[in-house]
């Protein structure tokens, strides 16, 4: 573990004994060095990772302070670092998504509202007059977001907005090039609305991962990833 790992680590811990609650101002540079054990320029360069992951506030002239913890915040980092990820990793990725996203369509089962449902079928209904493949994608991705926010759980709805991105470009390459793709996922799509509507979670479950999995298929099969 490098010398700023070690910084990064023994902040987060006082942040977890307590010893530094959200909204808490950092002692002065020199003070907290010397009582944690480190130098100032790995403190520095700790302090600079986690302010970039949300969980330290770094203002000029004033001081730095740790942040309010909220999820929605920390949870915004994820889409700086689900970009650093190598193309390689996409499988890991959609396999992310389908585990999350199948316990998103369960609970949006039982909590969806009737004018949650009226918005999916709306986007169901549209998904077939869609003029390109880029259009449809964004319906589709509509269409998940609704189901995450229907989930009640705005922690896996954050989760699932930062995993989307990354993978809009494989959805696309997928509608232009695999035949019959479009067809396929408008009839995925119905089926796990039809659970979501007479609220059968574990059907909406089941359809949500094979859907999510077929993705899965089709991108190791067109990329050979092992």
């Amino acid at each position: 573990m490098s010398v700023t790992d070690v910084a990064i680590e023994r902040i987060r811990g006082m942040i977890v004994a307590g010893e530094l609650r959200p909204g808490d101002r950092l002692p002065r540079e020199a003070d907290l060095a010397q009582r944690l054990g480190l130098s100032r320029s790995s403190l520095r360069e700790a302090v600079r990772a986690l302010s970039l992951v949300r969980i330290l506030d770094v203002r000029q002239g004033d001081g730095t302070y740790v942040t309010s913890l909220d999820p929605s915040l920390l949870l915004d980092a994820l889409s700086f670092v689900v970009d650093l990820h190598h193309e390689g990793s996409l499988l890991h990725l959609l396999e992310a998504r389908r585990v999350l996203e199948g316990q998103a369509a369960l609970l949006a089962a039982q909590r969806i509202s009737d004018e949650q449902v009226a918005e999916l079928r709306g986007l169901l209904d549209a998904m077939p007059g869609c003029d390109t493949v880029e259009e449809f994608v964004d319906n589709d991705i509509a269409f998940h977001r609704a189901i995450a926010v229907a989930s009640g759980n705005p922690v896996i709805a954050k989760l699932l907005e930062s995993l989307s991105g990354p993978t809009i470009r494989a959805r696309i390459w997928r509608g232009i090039t695999e035949g019959g793709a479009i067809d396929r996922t408008i009839a995925e799509h119905r089926a796990i609305f039809d659970a979501l509507e007479q609220r059968r979670p574990e059907l909406a479950h089941a359809w949500m991962t094979v859907h999510l999995a077929s993705v899965e298929a089709w991108l190791q099969s067109a990329t050979s990833i092992p």
